[in-house]
């Protein structure tokens, strides 16, 4: 029986999809974002052990094997094993079956209008999404996918297929800046973004708008506004060092991106067609 491995689930979210939404987070990312809010999702647990002794109450420990053993019943979310991890790791995991999980889920399933998987990267595990969308779609809930772009939905439609939307994040459309921001090329990601267009399938797309980039940004900006139209929304996201890695905020700055300095490539968006871009 398929298995995955769960960081979170946020019971009621109204900021990742469209109505009142329960949200379902995996570890593992295929990415390396260098303004990751949540880097602790990065990697799995490579069961170091360094996290353990940095537990207050000893939610942690190590098996026989020497493999680390989180007792959520003792955790009270302190999260100093994560400040401790060395590796852009949690092991505050739960590696749960679809069945595992759906029944979790009935809690929230009678108060809310879907599902929405993210992550890390949540398309890493398509083959458990398969047994998990259907059964919540049956229910008569929609199932959206939060992705990076990183999975070629080209190649394997059928997550897509059993999906009602992807919300995507295009963080930039320049090689070089895209390598140097979140270790990895464009385009792949562009491709989907075409892709999911023509599907009919794209939700919304995010930028993030950067202080002092403002060639990338506008270029980033643009492309995306003159592909998407008014098919869908367009987040333009102010860039935040909350809990962004200490090293690469020498890189990425201090200070969050001013709102005027956003809106600004808001109504950038707007005036190429993207009606729906807006400033979060």
């Amino acid at each position: 029986m398929k298995k995955a491995p769960v960081n979170k689930i946020i019971w009621f979210s109204n900021v990742d999809g469209p109505g009142n939404r329960t949200s379902v987070f995996f570890q593992g990312c295929t990415f390396n974002c260098q303004f990751c809010h949540n880097p602790e999702t990065i990697h799995l647990c490579s069961h170091c052990g360094t996290c353990v002794v940095f537990c207050p109450v000893h939610a942690l420990s190590l098996d026989q094997d020497n493999n680390v053993i989180w007792n959520k019943d003792f955790c009270i979310q302190c999260d100093a094993c994560i400040r401790a991890c060395p590796h852009d790791a949690s092991p505050r995991i739960r590696w749960m079956t679809a069945t595992e999980l759906l029944n979790d889920l009935k809690r929230s399933m009678p108060y809310i209008d879907g599902i929405t998987v993210s992550g890390g990267e949540c398309t890493l595990y398509t083959d458990f999404l398969l047994e998990v969308f259907p059964a919540v779609k049956k229910e008569g809930k929609t199932c959206l996918i939060d992705s990076n772009g990183s999975f070629d939905f080209r190649q394997d439609s059928r997550i897509l297929n059993c999906s009602d939307g992807v919300m995507l994040d295009v963080k930039s459309v320049s090689a070089v800046w895209s390598r140097e921001l979140i270790s990895y090329a464009p385009d792949l990601v562009l491709k989907n973004l075409d892709y999911l267009l023509s599907a009919g399938k794209l939700q919304e797309v995010r930028t993030i708008i950067f202080p002092g980039k403002d060639r990338e940004n506008e270029e980033t900006v643009r492309y995306v506004a003159q592909r998407i139209q008014d098919a869908c929304d367009y987040k333009i996201i102010r860039y935040r060092p909350y809990g962004v890695r200490e090293r690469y905020k020498s890189q990425l700055g201090e200070e969050t991106t001013d709102a005027e300095y956003a809106k600004h490539f808001a109504l950038l968006a707007k005036s190429l067609g993207a009606e729906k871009a807006y400033v979060v």
